[in-house]
């Protein structure tokens, strides 16, 4: 899931990638429009605000949204660097840094005081955009630019073009091919729903804390994916 890159990268690999890191965006999606009223997994509506104050010469206001928009962007950067540097150290373990550097993030912001929160919104919000922008740099990076899971526009732009190309395309490759992208995009817009409907019952309950639960998701996929691959060396070598 996390391991395999280029060639080796499967349909299977995606979709496990995609669910996984789908729902860890739901919940920090959810949790920030309650806890903060603002959106903590895209940049698109940070723009559209940021223009509308400088409009109206709210130029505070503007300034934390351009924060947002440079949290983001900061956390691909810082993402990038990561991986960058592991490709010339350890290629299996790529994946490490970023995922650890997003963990220490949301549980840092899920075990923060009640006040802590309500008095710095938007250190906060650029905390929950920073650990996204990481998040989205690596699976981009890792699935070969398949994969985003943090945010859907583009998704959906994507699925309506394919759904429609099924009806012109028929042979039989470019059917497979279109009816792949399709299930992986559904897998994607599915888990980031399913992600936001279980992390708003569970913020309704634990408030910030919910943001637990999507470090619990990313460590689980740690360790399925570190366990995984130890049974498919174990494999190879009884087999060799």
């Amino acid at each position: 899931m996390f391991r395999h890159r280029g060639k080796s990268r499967t349909l299977k690999h995606n979709l496990k990638l995609a669910s996984l890191l789908s729902g860890v965006a739901g919940i920090v999606n959810v949790s920030g429009v309650f806890a903060l009223h603002q959106l903590t997994t895209n940049v698109t509506g940070h723009f559209a605000f940021f223009a509308d104050e400088v409009g109206r010469r709210n130029f505070a206001s503007a300034g934390g949204y351009l924060l947002f928009i440079l949290a983001f962007l900061f956390g691909a950067m810082v993402s990038a660097g990561m991986l960058e540097l592991m490709l010339r150290r350890d290629k299996q373990l790529v994946y490490l840094p970023p995922i650890g550097l997003e963990l220490l993030v949301l549980v840092g912001v899920a075990l923060l005081h009640p006040e802590l929160i309500l008095q710095y919104p938007i250190t906060i919000a650029c905390c929950l955009l920073f650990a996204m922008g990481l998040q989205n740099a690596l699976v981009t990076r890792i699935s070969n630019s398949v994969v985003r899971t943090t945010h859907l526009t583009g998704l959906f732009t994507d699925l309506g073009i394919e759904i429609a190309q099924l009806y012109f395309y028929r042979r039989q490759e470019q059917w497979q091919k279109l009816t792949a992208s399709i299930k992986l995009r559904l897998t994607i817009i599915s888990f980031f729903f399913m992600g936001c409907i279980v992390g708003g019952f569970a913020f309704s309950v634990y408030a910030m804390k919910a943001l637990l639960l999507a470090a619990a998701l990313l460590i689980a996929g740690l360790v399925y994916d570190s366990v995984k691959y130890k049974v498919v060396r174990l494999k190879r070598k009884y087999r060799g």
